[in-house]
């Protein structure tokens, strides 16, 4: 899977699978950058970030950081650190 990726990445082909805008968004902007990575974070590894996604998604707005984390997300971290043993 991940090469590929990363062969429809470098293909100027059009691509139909279920990362295809993500794919025609890095071969637009490809030429800015003399090298470009990505990397698969597990979600159970990325809380925050998938909190803060599912939540935008859910409320259809924007959310900025500006200040500290937003309550919801420190109730969400919270149950996690109980949940997972150290």
């Amino acid at each position: 899977e991940d090469s590929g990726t990363t062969l429809a990445t470098e293909s100027d082909s059009p691509d139909k699978s279920i990362i295809g805008s993500i794919i025609r968004d890095i071969q637009h902007y490809k030429h800015h950058f003399r090298r470009i990575s990505f990397n698969h974070i597990p979600r159970s590894k990325n809380c925050l970030a998938h909190t803060l996604a599912t939540q935008g998604l859910r409320k259809g707005e924007d959310l900025y950081l500006e200040g500290g984390l937003p309550e919801f997300v420190r109730r969400v971290l919270e149950r996690r650190s109980l949940k997972e043993p150290d």
